[in-house]
């Protein structure tokens, strides 16, 4: 599968730079590859770089205010400084490596709405940056991840939305500055005692920690109250737990300790 863009640098007149993905397809920890072709405008310029990044919306709370931004978390630089001619065409190859904490944007063939994601070409020419729009790139769950969100459809919960946040989880290690929550409608067993469930992946090389979110709905003679879960999976042995058991336990032992039982 090839995804082209056309992009306008610098002007009317300047350099154009067509970005390919030889598949906008990956996983978290893998690589995107494809090849970045610049042509030359009506007039020489001298291309300080082309680089590549990765970008997503973030979700920011700064006070009592809430705003969404772009942020970059994953960059390359394609090339160093070269002379380009009018009409030139100058192409280079490239590997991305996409990092290990990269959020998910599709899950079993469907977009996870409230997902943004791309891979954004950038030209510098004369000390001014050319930052282009996102061509989409699609991060699919890593086989360990798969196990978990399986598990849990199982149990008959339902993806809703997913978003990307500002900040770290407590006591866990992060590479990047945000981390991303995907919440579930609850399965009809346990409706009646919870709203949603938040599930966020934290991965590495070799493992990945598992946080879970629950938000507990409120009783006649209690209040709602979130509990959270927290677990470590090794990439590896996986498919070695039976994890549809072993959430609900936790689901149950959870809500029971509450009183909120269903």
């Amino acid at each position: 599968m090839v995804f082209k863009r056309l992009m306008q640098a610098m002007g009317v007149g300047g350099p154009s730079v067509e970005t390919v993905l030889a598949n906008p397809n990956c996983r978290p920890g893998g690589q995107l590859e494809g090849r970045i072709q610049v042509v030359g405008g009506d007039h020489p310029v001298d291309v300080s770089y082309v680089a590549l990044g990765l970008v997503t919306r973030v979700e920011v709370e700064s006070d009592d205010s809430e705003y969404d931004t772009t942020q970059e978390f994953g960059r390359a630089q394609v090339t160093g400084a070269f002379r380009l001619d009018p009409g030139q065409r100058y192409e280079v190859p490239f590997r991305f490596q996409v990092p290990w904490e990269t959020p998910l944007t599709d899950l079993y063939g469907q977009h996870l709405h409230g997902m943004t994601m791309g891979l954004r070409t950038e030209l510098e020419v004369a000390r001014a940056v050319d930052k282009g729009d996102l061509d989409a790139v699609a991060v699919h769950p890593l086989p360990a991840q798969e196990r978990l969100l399986e598990a849990l459809l199982r149990l008959g919960f339902r993806f809703a939305r997913a978003d990307v946040e500002r900040g770290h989880i407590y006591g866990l290690r992060q590479s990047l500055p945000f981390y991303q929550e995907i919440e579930f409608h609850p399965a009809p067993q346990y409706a009646r005692a919870m709203n949603q469930l938040e599930l966020t992946f934290v991965t590495d090389p070799h493992q990945m920690h598992v946080v879970l979110e629950l938000d507990k709905r409120g009783g006649l003679f209690t209040e709602g109250h979130d509990a959270f879960g927290r677990f470590t999976v090794d990439h590896a042995t996986a498919d070695r737990t039976d994890w549809t058991a072993q959430l609900d336990g936790w689901l149950r032992q959870s809500l029971s300790r509450r009183g909120l039982f269903f």
